[in-house]
């Protein structure tokens, strides 16, 4: 069971407020009545008693009649006023109607950064020059300036000696004012009091005693323990009183009574609760006197962390003491400082502000008043010097000074942009600007149980966020955070205790900037209950804002249970939860399920919103969270509340929501994988198709089959397939035969008369369909009869012999017929000789024996005397250089064919039919073949 405070509490804080200042006016109001009563009565004692005092009835029907006519009417008028104020003032705690009104609604903590009461304390001694004085000037406008609540005070005192008539040791030149708009203003315009020198009022030495006696009384002129009061004091010497008689007779004398004199302040300074950071510059620091005066006053800072004690800080000279005092100034206030960009103008000057701050000021140091400035947020958009834009409040000071800044509240986190411009002749210095913020953090707390029984160990959960509602996830943005809780309540003293963000349980997740920890309620506790939560970091402060709670019976009679799914979803999504209720009462009892706390623009619905639980029965009953369709995107944030609707001011459980909204995708974010899928499976459908068609293809290429005629074993011919010879697996060709000549091998054309064909099918086989008969399947290098006693002989070579560009290892660019012109020896067994006309000496050309033709034979020419006249030369004859191929033809073989073309391929007198290249007979005759164009002795 778990329990928060809710907005409900700062709505009543503000109301109380409002309440009292009625009050206030109807007592002033009262009071007025009261003394005009008191002057009446007096009149009117005047009027009766006096020389013209009348008796009876017409005592009283003149002028003082009409006078007391007036007495009575106002003290009416005041008896009606106390009336009122008694109707308004709230009532005692022993009052059974109004009590629980006045407890259910404690003072809210005001919004905006923490107010500080500030004192600004310059050395104004001769050791300065003009130039340091002038760097002092604009150092203190920065802390004046730079100031991030309205409702803090400054004042500003310059110090130097007194040692003649009319010399005082202070000038203070700003008197305590309210850093509001106006204030801040008026500290700018009397802070530049301090760099004109006054040496007819302030003596040339350094009285640190008076300088802090007289800061220490200003903070301290009106009582308000809560407000931290601080001394900044800068200085570039020693203390030095040797010229001061009021410190004594002599020089040694001064010089001891002002070390006394000063621990004297100081010990007042610690009394009274006042910090003292002096900041030293240049080489005569003295600075055992400097970190005595920083330990001698009040050590206690606004955060229980190192940085936030008093120190002393020394730089080398004047020229870093702006930002020196300013970073000072940060870790006294609690804040964060940020450094920005240093530029001549015109320039564009940038400086970050965090998202953790919730207050700001950027400040600019000008050092020139004709310098301005022009402020951009990290939109790039134009802000305004005062009033309010896009949730944003803005307040300019300075502007005619040499440092101006431009406080912020709620700004806008990122990069922002300050444009500087100056006229010609004032653009020599830099212009310097930084952003000094602070993270004014709202807790919001959970309690689990809601409502402990005393003795009970029970878990505080704590999520932080800013005043936007915009809640803190980075862990980088609170480094070094401390968080700690206070549980207070009615029959005990308070109990202290950490939250951290480890992991280690309770905490359930490390670095998700959920703290946790557990506090035992003390058992003596009787009732009311009071849990503040405290964070510490650099640059955040909390606003400790209580989680009121009762301890609960001992025996509850309904015990409930909240889990909702942790998880990411588009606008119009649901989110589930289930509520565990277990009723150990004898009624039924009814829980609501509420939302708080959400984030800025979140719409929510929840149902079912309410639950009945039967008697002495357990339920667990699903509900959705429905995410409206106009819900901002980013984190919603908030809780959800179980209460029994017969006690709704005590919670029995909550749950924060972890939901984050993101913006719901377009149709390729939400199919992208099923369109992967499927253009993956596109692609490999379309490389399958494209790999089973090569396959295909290259089944159906009889590029490089090998034909071989025989006629008796013997080898008459061979014809090899070129590449693109072969159409869609089918190679026709022919055998022709001239007058005297040798058959031959011829590729055909399509449909050509006479034409054998060789196939091959999609499965890779190889078949030959002889002109006029039937389809047959050939094997490799078996023979299959034609016609005329003719064979043919095929020998696939295409996955061993194919070469690049389609060529075979036995073919040119034409193809090839297997054999050398000039007797080489075809099968590699040394017989260069070939026998087409079956002499019997035909070596391994012999394809009885199943001999496999292996191109690549060779040697010089044999055989008989007929195969030289055949051939027409002992030694190969020169060839063309485009016939540079085997099988290329002779010069004689050229005059034969050139001869008959000329007789269009027909007989000519004495020689043998042939044909004319490719425009012959029907199949492409060629005469490159063994034994063209020669002489038969068995014809």
């Amino acid at each position: 069971m778990r329990q928060t405070s809710t907005g409900r509490t700062a709505r009543a804080g503000r109301a109380a407020r409002r309440t009292g200042r009625a009050v206030q006016r109807t007592g002033q109001a009262v009071r007025r009545a009261g003394q005009a009563v008191r002057r009446t009565a007096h009149t009117v004692r005047a009027v009766r008693t006096g020389p013209n005092a009348r008796t009876g009835p017409a005592a009283w029907t003149g002028p003082g009649a009409r006078t007391v006519r007036t007495g009575r009417a106002l003290r009416a008028a005041a008896l009606a006023a106390a009336l009122g104020l008694v109707v308004l003032a709230p009532a005692p705690p022993g009052a059974p109607a109004t009590a629980p009104a006045a407890a259910s609604a404690p003072s809210a903590p005001p919004e905006g950064a923490d107010p500080v009461d500030f004192a600004i304390v310059v050395d104004q001694s001769d050791s300065l020059s003009d130039e340091d004085l002038a760097r002092e000037v604009e150092a203190a406008s920065l802390l004046a300036q730079g100031e991030i609540s309205e409702r803090s005070r400054a004042t500003v005192i310059g110090f130097g000696s007194s040692e003649k008539p009319g010399q005082s040791p202070v000038r203070e030149v700003c008197p305590l004012t309210v850093a509001d708009a106006a204030g801040r203003q008026r500290l700018s315009d009397c802070v530049q009091q301090l760099g004109r020198r006054d040496q007819a009022r302030v003596g040339p030495g350094t009285d640190f005693p008076a300088a802090v006696r007289q800061a220490v009384t200003r903070l301290t002129e009106r009582d308000q323990p809560a407000t931290p009061k601080v001394v900044f004091l800068l200085t570039d010497g020693r203390l030095d009183v040797e010229d001061s008689p009021e410190y004594g007779t002599d020089r040694e004398s001064r010089k001891a009574n002002g070390v006394k004199r000063l621990a004297d302040e100081l010990a007042r300074a610690r009394r009274e609760n006042v910090q003292i950071w002096p900041l030293g510059f240049g080489t005569g620091i003295d600075r055992a006197t400097l970190t005595a005066m920083a330990e001698g006053g009040y050590r206690g800072g606004c955060a229980d962390r190192p940085s936030a004690t008093p120190r002393m800080r020394v730089v080398a000279d004047s020229t870093g003491i702006d930002k020196a005092f300013q970073e000072t100034f940060a870790a006294a206030r609690c804040a964060g400082i940020t450094p920005g960009d240093s530029k001549r103008p015109p320039a564009d000057l940038y400086v970050t502000i965090p998202p953790i701050a919730t207050d700001g000021s950027i400040t600019v140091s000008k050092h020139d008043p004709e310098v301005t400035v022009t402020y951009y947020d990290p939109r790039g958009r134009k802000v305004p010097t005062s009033g309010t834009f896009d949730g944003s409040g803005f307040e300019l000071s300075g502007r005619d000074g040499p440092v101006e800044a431009l406080r912020v509240s709620d700004p806008l986190p990122g990069r922002w942009r300050a444009r500087v411009e100056a006229p010609e002749g004032h653009r020599g210095r830099e212009v310097a600007v930084r952003a000094i913020w602070q993270g004014r953090l709202r807790s919001s707390v959970v309690l689990d149980p809601a409502s402990p029984r005393p003795g009970e160990r029970a878990v505080v959960e704590v999520r932080m966020q800013t005043r936007r509602g915009v809640y803190i996830t980075d862990p980088a943005l609170l480094t070094g955070i401390k968080v700690t809780g206070q549980l207070a309540g009615d029959g005990f003293d308070p109990v202290g205790f950490t939250l951290a963000d480890d992991g280690r349980a309770p905490d359930r997740t490390a670095s998700d900037v959920r703290f946790t920890g557990t506090v035992t309620v003390p058992a003596g506790a009787t009732g009311a209950l009071r849990l503040t939560t405290r964070m510490e970091a650099p640059g955040v402060t909390s606003d400790l804002r209580p989680l009121n709670a009762r301890t609960g019976e001992r025996a509850p009679a309904v015990v409930a249970g909240l889990t909702v799914d942790r998880t990411t979803v588009h606008p119009g999504d649901t989110v589930r939860g289930t509520l565990s209720v277990t009723n150990n009462d004898s009624a039924p009892h009814t829980l609501r399920l509420t939302l708080s706390d959400q984030a800025p623009g979140t719409e929510l619905r929840v149902d079912p919103a309410a639950v009945t639980v039967p008697p002495g029965s357990r339920r667990e009953t699903p509900f959705t969270l429905t995410v409206g369709a106009g819900t901002a995107l980013g984190e919603i944030g908030g809780k959800i509340t179980a209460v029994d609707a017969g006690a709704p001011d005590r919670p029995l459980t909550e749950a924060f929501l972890v939901v984050r909204v993101e913006e719901r995708p377009g149709w390729p974010e939400r199919w992208w994988p099923a369109l992967a899928a499927g253009a993956a499976a596109v692609l490999l459908l379309g490389a399958f198709a494209a790999l089973r068609l090569r396959a295909v293809r290259a089944r159906l290429d009889l590029t490089g089959v090998e034909l071989e005629l025989l006629r008796d074993g013997h080898v008459l011919d061979r014809l090899t397939v070129r590449h693109g010879q072969s159409v869609r697996g089918r190679f026709p060709f022919t055998v022709e035969q001239g007058l005297g000549t040798a058959p031959t091998l011829q590729r055909g054309r399509p449909g050509a008369h006479g034409a054998h064909e060789l196939i091959a099918t999609r499965g890779g086989e190889l078949r030959l369909r002889p002109h006029g008969g039937p389809e047959l399947p050939v094997r490799d290098g078996a023979a299959a009869g034609l016609d005329d006693g003719l064979d043919v002989a095929v020998h696939d070579r295409r996955s061993a012999g194919r070469a690049p560009g389609g060529r075979t290892d036995g073919g040119g660019l034409r193809g090839d017929r297997g054999t050398d012109p000039y007797g080489t020896d075809p099968y590699g067994t040394g017989d260069h000789r070939t026998d087409p006309y079956g002499s019997g000496d035909h070596g391994a050309g012999d394809h009885r024996a199943g001999g496999r033709y292996r191109p690549g034979g060779g040697g010089a020419p044999r055989g008989s005397w007929r195969d030289r006249l055949r051939l027409g030369r002992t030694a190969p004859p020169p060839r063309r250089p485009a016939d540079d191929e085997p099988g290329g033809w002779s010069r004689d073989d050229r005059d034969h064919r050139d001869d008959r073309s000329r007789h269009g391929g027909t007989n000519g007198p004495g020689g043998p039919r042939g044909t004319g290249g490719e425009g012959g007979t029907d199949g492409g005759h060629d005469d490159r073949r063994t034994g063209a164009g020669s002489w038969d002795p068995n014809f």
